[in-house]
């Protein structure tokens, strides 16, 4: 009897730590109360008393904050760096180039104002963006955080009202986009193998956006005089390892990239993971794959791109808060992810467009490395007003 007493309690404190070894805030911060984890990581839970066990470390401000550790040595433990060598690896804490000196490195610092004139010149260059003539949505119901995991269908009808295919669809950064966004497999634990063909259409999808528009090119030529690549070929090809390089959510598998989960979507444990790209939710919907159920927050602009953070059921699938830029070209969704990845990894990226603010949250997938200490792509999306 005393065994079986002693074996449960063992039973029941192993669970507990997995559990908790599972229930990380790392990806996490901001995200409302989710039922699905033992513990939680937003601003609440220090008031329920529920936060995980490492909520000061990778969402507490000073976690990502420079103040009092400007030329700190290097701590593989920190979430972000302050010293010398931080620009050269995308490292920097976001307070970075405001509270410490460049010493160089690896290029010049990156400044929120320069991201957002830079993002201000990406917006104006935007020529294949979709107009008021050629897309309309109907966004319908709108709810508060509180109330996005109801998974309760407030919208009779679906979010796009109507898209000019023929005049967006033929554009060739269109037609390149659509080229790749199907060779993914949704499911994670299914390992990606792509064929000759799906491997030159990822070169080509590069290629069309970045060399062959004058949107990609102001992009390189600011990352170029800032010292991030030292020639376009380094800059298409560190674009395609950060975007294309498989790695694995689940079971060891190489199931997943940064363009798959961003673009393209999947599904992991029974959710929707990623999927923050409007023509793939247009596709699906049309299809009748996707049901549209409401909308958590909203530009509204007023004119394309629009922001709006999005519930619905992908084939049986629940997404939370699926948020995407509405309306922008491939070329500039690209732009905007790969300009906030490169600059702010790991971090929250203060843009403006039109003369309205966006914040994109970007992740970095912490396991898989190339190159010099560069990660791959693990999320980026647009994240709420409020932060």
């Amino acid at each position: 009897m005393k065994f079986v007493v002693v074996f449960a309690l063992w039973g029941t404190l192993f669970c507990q730590g997995y559990s908790n070894s599972l229930d990380s805030c790392q990806g996490r911060c901001d995200y409302g109360t989710d039922s699905n984890y033992s513990c939680q990581c937003n601003p609440s839970c220090e008031r329920f008393k529920d936060c995980c066990s490492d909520y000061a470390q990778f969402c507490k401000e000073g976690s990502t904050s420079c103040k009092g550790r400007c030329d700190e040595k290097y701590n593989p433990d920190n979430k972000c760096h302050c010293n010398s060598k931080c620009s050269q690896h995308n490292n920097c804490c976001s307070d970075y180039a405001d509270l410490c000196d460049d010493s160089g490195g690896g290029g010049s610092v990156i400044t929120d104002a320069e991201l957002k004139a830079l993002s201000e010149s990406l917006y104006a260059l935007d020529s294949n963006k979709a107009s008021a003539s050629q897309l309309v949505i109907d966004p319908q119901a709108l709810v508060p955080d509180s109330e996005t995991n109801a998974q309760t269908d407030l919208s009779s009808r679906p979010l796009f009202r109507y898209l000019d295919e023929d005049a967006l669809f033929s554009k060739p950064t269109y037609a390149a986009f659509l080229a790749v966004l199907d060779n993914y497999q949704r499911m994670t634990g299914q390992t990606e193998d792509f064929s000759p063909q799906q491997l030159a259409e990822q070169e080509a999808f590069v290629r069309e956006t970045m060399s062959n528009t004058e949107l990609g090119r102001e992009l390189f030529a600011f990352l170029y005089t800032k010292g991030r690549y030292a020639s376009e070929e380094e800059f298409i090809q560190d674009l395609k390892m950060m975007w294309f390089g498989l790695y694995s959510r689940y079971n060891n598998k190489m199931d997943s990239s940064g363009f798959e989960h961003i673009f393209a979507g999947e599904v992991k444990g029974g959710k929707v993971s990623g999927f923050h790209n409007w023509i793939q939710f247009y596709l699906l919907e049309k299809k009748g794959l996707l049901n549209y159920y409401s909308h958590s927050f909203d530009g509204p602009w007023n004119t394309y791109p629009d922001v709006l953070g999005m519930q619905f059921k992908w084939d049986g699938y629940f997404k939370q808060v699926g948020s995407a830029i509405i309306g922008c070209s491939p070329e500039f969704d690209f732009a905007v992810y790969s300009l906030c990845y490169i600059t702010r990894p790991g971090k929250l990226c203060r843009l403006s467009l039109g003369g309205k603010e966006l914040a994109i949250q970007t992740y970095t997938w912490d396991k898989s490395f190339y190159g010099d200490r560069k990660k791959y792509i693990a999320s980026a999306f647009p994240s709420t007003p409020r932060n």
